[in-house]
């Protein structure tokens, strides 16, 4: 059975302070949550040590936002796996639509990060997905497996099992629209279907693939009921705890 998992991004939100009482809210109200649902905080850099502690004796799990692609060196301001993985973080988002827009990270990059977050017994919550014009240009099946035929597809078989993904529409982040229920379903199958082509049905159906595209409480249980769509990966609703919480409790019975 696959894992049911809702991720929060905090994305460049939260003082320290605030991180701390946000995740101690979180924590606070956590036995509302089923316990096959894994709830994951993922605050930004500065926060992950102190929201590890706060976590600990928990199920509440915490991931990074991103990290390198060099485990250390001369790279001023960079982070490594392995210095997350110190923490006490256990995941790490990589391939953000922001990471891939705003930084430029190409898919070969990515799949050097996959590498390293792997090797470091950290679980990659791998994200694709496609811009409006590539929606609306009917291009959109055709961009999501570039994203994925050119990284994790590269992975072993038993790497591949280790991995998260995350279906982003990038249209429908921060911009008030949302992809349909049926939309998130249709995208979410075809990616098992690749992963089924590669690495076969057994495995493909193994893997959690998380929606990403403006998921709130009032739409979480619509999008959450569909056969292939086995969580999210939250923006703006995981900054607010009860909201957070509501997301992880709308899961099916």
């Amino acid at each position: 059975m696959r894992k049911q998992i809702v991720a929060g991004n905090w994305k460049m939100n939260t003082s320290l302070e605030e991180g701390k009482k946000l995740a101690e809210q979180v924590k606070s109200i956590l036995e509302e949550v089923p316990n096959n649902v894994e709830l994951i905080v993922i605050p930004p850099f500065t926060h992950i040590a102190e929201i590890a502690k706060i976590s600990q004796k928990s199920s509440l799990k915490v991931g990074s936002q991103n990290c390198a692609a060099w485990d250390k060196g001369a790279y001023t301001g960079e982070i490594s796996a392995s210095m997350i993985s110190s923490t006490g973080a256990t995941h790490v988002i990589i391939g953000h639509s922001e990471r891939r827009e705003y930084f430029a990270e190409s898919n070969e990059t990515l799949l050097t990060k996959v590498n390293l977050v792997l090797q470091n017994n950290l679980t990659p919550i791998f994200c694709c997905g496609e811009k409006l014009n590539e929606r609306e240009s009917n291009i959109h099946f055709k961009v999501v497996e570039e994203q994925i035929d050119q990284t994790i597809l590269l992975l072993s078989k038993d790497e591949i099992q280790k991995v998260v993904i995350a279906y982003e529409p990038v249209w429908a982040i921060g911009t008030g629209r949302t992809a349909t229920p049926e939309q998130a379903q249709e995208m979410h199958a075809y990616i098992r279907s690749i992963v089924e082509k590669k690495f076969g049905e057994e495995i493909a159906n193994s893997i959690s693939i998380l929606y990403g595209g403006s998921c709130k409480p009032s739409n979480a249980q619509e999008i959450f009921s569909n056969p292939d769509v086995d969580g999210g990966l939250i923006g703006g609703a995981s900054l607010v705890a009860n909201d957070f919480i509501a997301i992880a409790k709308s899961f099916p019975s």
